[in-house]
């Protein structure tokens, strides 16, 4: 399996009604071109090969056997293909009719998964031409002189997935079938629809094949009739849609008066990865006590050259539009929630931050006085304390005094440059010798200012580091890495960007937002080693370490999915096509996997703080890992890339 990729397909044929032999050939057609653009699985409409709307034409026996005769030369027709159709049709079984689904591949019907759930209410009337799939009881039958697998148990078994079918109504059942079929295997479910549209009704249903598609943690893939159905009572808008776990991968055009073909690529291996970690899906498969799935094997195909069509979203943290407005509020509120119980809690009305001028701790700074409003509390129990150093810039340390001075907080400045001096000659170092002790010995400095002055006030010291930060090490152990309570330990750098951007546009007034505006335009850094001869940061965290942007990628999918180095490399070739290069995210991408294990002992002893999405490195939550374990097997494979 590519990565993980099944590439597949909803399609939404012209279709004549109860002309079969039309039907067929534009099935046919689509089939072929599906595969020509390397389509494993395709699903075509409930009822597709002689429409939906046949009525009481069902009861035709002409009809029944050019049904059949049409499925034998698109099985004919396609024989040479590798990929896998799933079409509709009325097949009998038993002397009764019932609606269903045949999966064929290189002219061999795999299987037949008729209909469980017959709508005969408003405008529908199915029972009066078809049979339940749980009337019966038969588990095989004769057609087009093959004998097949039947029954609305069958699980399909791929190279690279294993798949499930339901039909239309199916899913608007309160316990669907496809939520048995997850819990027995299935990690796609196809539908075949005949779904008709209504005011509000395409809304609803989206948001329902969304949450079956959360609920099942699978895929999701939706075809649905379209224009050529009878408009005798019902239009069809013709909905072809692919869901990965909930979200949306791609939609059709709908009322189109065109034939569409709707691909993209599901993800089974992050589906596999979130079936694994989530103890509540595998408690339900123990409880589900329905009848035994039957596995239907397919035939072996040769694997394609994978090429991607869902889009790779660069910033997986930070979502787009509107979305990133409501996601900055939801985030700032969490933050402002969590310091406000430790506050109640302690009974503390005074807290102590340290103010770099910098995107963390004017955050931080931003959390502290919302939450100080929120509580009714003065913003001058909120001591900000400047404390410039060896590689503090006029840019930096003004910006920190003008944030200070006009958010209203109390304002300290504490110099630790002859404290780290003195320390210095304490323990022998050369202050020419700009190495790490030289970087350490300030922050931890910085710290023991910060703790010392908490006691003397009886405040908390609050935390500025980031996700980001946490993921590399890239904190002083026992310096900014240490406070007593971290509001921004599971924002990742990307988003506290825009976090600091929204309140700024959002949130202050027309003094304060100028200042947060320098500071997001402030090129990030430490400030441990002195300014170039203009006065400028010469010290750039992302020259050292890498891109923050390219490491909120690989934590996102590394932490989020559990992905392998060559699967993040290729995902981040492909979001940053055009950006990096592959040498340079292969680079980053190292540095990344041997940081990330050698900096695992400064989270194991995180401080408390909230956390506010879906990846976070908190010891008690999110992450527990030994801090020698050996990083050998990921760089080993980022060499290999």
């Amino acid at each position: 399996m590519k990565y993980g990729f099944v590439k597949v397909a909803a399609a939404v044929p012209a279709v004549k009604v109860a002309d079969c032999k039309f039907n067929a050939q534009q099935i046919d057609a689509q089939i072929a071109i599906a595969d020509g653009k390397g389509v494993q699985i395709i699903v075509f409409p409930e009822l597709c090969i002689t429409g939906y709307t046949c009525g009481d034409l069902f009861g035709q026996t002409l009809l029944l056997e050019e049904a059949e005769i049409a499925l034998m030369r698109i099985m004919n027709n396609t024989r040479q293909m590798d990929i896998i159709s799933i079409v509709g049709m009325p097949i009998v079984v038993n002397a009764t009719l019932m609606n269903c689904a045949v999966v064929f591949q290189k002219g061999k019907i795999l299987g037949v998964v008729p209909k469980t759930y017959l709508p005969n209410y408003k405008e529908f009337y199915e029972q009066r031409w078809f049979s339940s799939a749980s009337t019966h009881t038969e588990t095989s039958i004769r057609l087009c002189g093959q004998n097949i697998p039947f029954g609305a148990n069958l699980l399909f078994d791929t190279q690279e997935t294993c798949f499930g079918i339901e039909i239309c109504e199916d899913v608007w059942a309160p316990v669907p079938p496809s939520s048995t079929l997850a819990l027995k295997g299935a990690e796609i479910i196809f539908n075949l629809s005949a779904d008709n549209e209504c005011i509000g009704k395409h809304h609803y249903l989206r948001s329902l094949l969304s949450q079956q598609s959360a609920r099942t943690l699978g895929g999701y893939v939706f075809s649905s009739c379209g224009f050529g159905e009878s408009t005798t009572d019902m239009v069809f808008g013709g909905n072809g849609l692919i869901y990965e776990n909930g979200t949306l991968l791609a939609a059709s055009e709908r009322f189109s008066l065109k034939e569409q073909l709707i691909i993209s690529e599901i993800d089974v291996e992050r589906i596999r990865n979130e079936r694994r970690t989530n103890t509540t899906f595998s408690a339900n498969m123990a409880n589900c006590k329905e009848q035994p799935a039957v596995h239907v094997g397919t035939e072996l195909v040769n694997q394609r050259d994978l090429i991607l069509t869902r889009p790779v979203e660069a910033h997986p943290f930070v979502p787009q539009g509107d979305a990133l407005n409501q996601r900055c509020e939801e985030i700032f509120e969490i933050q402002v929630m969590g310091l406000a119980k430790r506050l109640v809690h302690t009974n503390c009305k005074t807290v102590v931050m340290g103010i770099s001028g910098g995107l963390d701790s004017t955050l931080a700074l931003l959390v502290c006085v919302k939450t100080f409003d929120k509580l009714g509390l003065s913003r001058k129990g909120i001591l900000g304390i400047t404390m410039p150093g060896f590689g503090t810039t006029d840019r930096t340390y003004n910006n920190a005094l003008n944030l200070m001075a006009s958010l209203g907080i109390t304002v300290r400045e504490i110099s630790i440059k002859e404290a780290c001096i003195q320390h210095f000659k304490d323990i022998e170092h050369d202050m020419t010798k700009h190495d790490v002790t030289y970087e350490n010995s300030q922050a931890r400095e910085r710290t023991q200012i910060l703790m010392d002055y908490a006691n003397k006030v009886n405040a908390l010291v609050i935390g500025t580091g980031d996700l980001s930060e946490l993921a590399l090490g890239w904190a002083t152990y026992n310096g900014d890495h240490m406070s007593m309570y971290g509001v921004n330990g599971s924002i990742p750098k990307t988003l506290v960007k825009y976090l600091v951007n929204w309140v700024a546009l959002n949130g202050v007034d027309y003094e304060s937002r100028n200042t947060l505006l320098d500071i997001v335009d402030t090129p990030i850094s430490p400030e441990l080693i002195p300014a170039d001869e203009q006065g400028n940061i010469k010290q750039k965290t992302e020259d050292l370490v890498g891109p923050y942007e390219l490491h909120d990628f690989f934590i996102y999918h590394f932490l989020r999915f559990g992905f392998r180095p060559s699967k993040i490399f290729f995902l981040a070739s492909t979001a940053f096509r055009g950006e990096y290069n592959e040498e340079t995210i292969k680079k980053w991408l190292t540095t990344f996997c041997r940081r990330f294990f050698q900096q695992q002992f400064k989270r194991s002893c995180l401080p408390d703080g909230p956390k506010v999405g879906s990846v976070a490195l908190s010891p008690r939550g999110d992450w527990r890992m030994p801090s020698d374990a050996s990083a050998a097997l990921w760089l080993k494979e980022c060499e290999e890339l």
